[in-house]
């Protein structure tokens, strides 16, 4: 007969099983769900490339059909164990029969095949890359050589030709070689990946821990030295007043930290009410201008009214964060200008200063947990400000450059009584 041993048809068989093996993974790495039925899905994602290269084979002889269904089928029952090659020697069977009718020495050879595979099988899971590699290669190898030999056995029809041969004893241990060595870097980059994950989670944690825990020492150290302090028999009351308010001021600071992590860890609206922005902030700009005299800076505004929904207490807080930022930005004094007004369907603010600026790296990494571009700072402000926008659907853009000023624009819905919303 003549014939190309590489020709589109092994091309086509090889697509199926590649194929399939992608689909497999990215089932497996996507489908939370679909991961505790690894078998079924196996199972499944197998059986697609045995019928595929069943139903377009290589080529087919007076001797034997040639195709590469045996491959799939023996990575499903090494990757699957022996109830997957059990499903698969039923389909590839089944499939068989009903495309080229029955055959005793086809139901032989595959189960000969689905024995051996499955026993293998079992030491096959605990080998590394290397040896899965080298066991497959040899394994499929193996098992062409030996079905050889029974079909001569048992057929006097049965031929080894030169594309016998090339298709059933050198072909199959490279395709195998193949499949095996893309399914381990498969499995490892989603093992790489689930650890990553798991490792950025832990580094978070022990981040925060360590956050927590330097923030709170400090007034706590101070509350502790006072309270030794006030065991002094000789103290005046006068005195033992000044202790006391500092005891009580650092216990305060130290609830103002430990409410901003819980702000930031769980910033629900508890009450959600309708806020003024040019009052709301108006109270705030009150509140925050005696640092800003301490620091010489000058706040200027200009103030639309506009109404927008969410919890008050949070919005002023995360306005204090965002234009105590501003003023700390400026140590040497400097202008302050803040501005809101409403376009169509969303309030804008408008926070800028002409303070030290930021650069590429400091606004990407604006709001990011534990970091901050102060020197003593800890990144609770802005990070607290940022989740507070986005938990009332707003967005928060900066921009800045370096010596020259930053401007932070947030954008929140319009609320409007007469719509029930926008």
């Amino acid at each position: 007969m003549n014939f190309i041993y590489i020709n589109q048809n092994i091309l086509d068989n090889l697509f199926y099983i590649l194929v399939s093996i992608l689909i497999y993974y990215i089932l497996l790495d996507h489908g939370k769900r679909l991961s505790q039925y690894g078998k079924t899905l196996i199972t499944a994602c197998m059986s697609i490339p045995i019928i595929l290269c069943m139903k377009f084979p290589i080529y087919i002889d007076e001797y034997c059909v040639h195709d590469l269904r045996q491959i799939p089928f023996i990575i499903g029952t090494l990757y699957g164990g022996w109830p997957v090659g059990a499903a698969l020697l039923v389909i590839i069977l089944t499939f068989r029969f009903a495309f080229y009718g029955f055959n005793l020495l086809t139901l032989i050879v595959y189960i000969v095949i689905f024995i051996i595979t499955a026993l293998f099988s079992l030491k096959f899971k605990n080998f590394n890359r290397k040896n899965k590699l080298n066991s497959s290669i040899l394994l499929i190898l193996f098992l062409g050589i030996l079905t050889s030999f029974i079909s001569l056995f048992m057929s006097d029809y049965f031929r080894i030709t030169e594309a016998y041969v090339f298709y059933f004893i050198i072909l199959p241990p490279f395709i195998i070689g193949l499949a095996v060595y893309i399914i381990e870097i498969l499995k490892d980059a989603i093992i790489i990946r689930t650890q990553m994950v798991r490792l950025e989670k832990m580094e978070v944690v022990s981040q925060l821990a360590a956050s927590i825990s330097h923030e709170v020492r400090n007034p706590l150290t101070v509350v502790k030295g006072f309270v030794q302090l006030l065991k002094a028999p000789d103290l005046t009351q006068e005195v033992r007043e000044q202790y006391i308010q500092h005891v009580v001021r650092e216990l305060n600071s130290a609830e103002s930290i430990i409410s901003e992590y819980l702000a930031f860890a769980k910033p629900a609206i508890e009450k959600v009410e309708n806020i003024l922005i040019n009052r709301e902030i108006g109270y705030v700009i009150e509140m925050i201008k005696p640092l800003a005299n301490m620091n010489l800076v000058t706040i200027s505004n200009q103030l639309a009214p506009g109404i927008t929904r969410g919890n008050i207490q949070h919005f002023k807080q995360c306005f204090l964060n965002l234009i105590k930022n501003g003023i700390e930005a400026m140590p040497n004094g400097g202008e302050l200008n803040i501005v809101s007004y409403v376009n169509n369907f969303d309030i804008i603010i408008e926070i800028s200063d002409n303070g030290v600026g930021m650069n590429k790296e400091q606004i990407n990494r604006f709001g990011e947990p534990y970091y901050s571009s102060k020197e003593k700072g800890t990144g609770l402000g802005s990070m607290v400000a940022v989740k507070t926008i986005q938990t009332m659907n707003g967005t928060l853009h900066l921009t800045s450059a370096l010596n020259k000023g930053t401007t932070i624009s947030i954008t929140l819905p319009v609320y409007r009584e007469d719509h029930s919303g926008k």
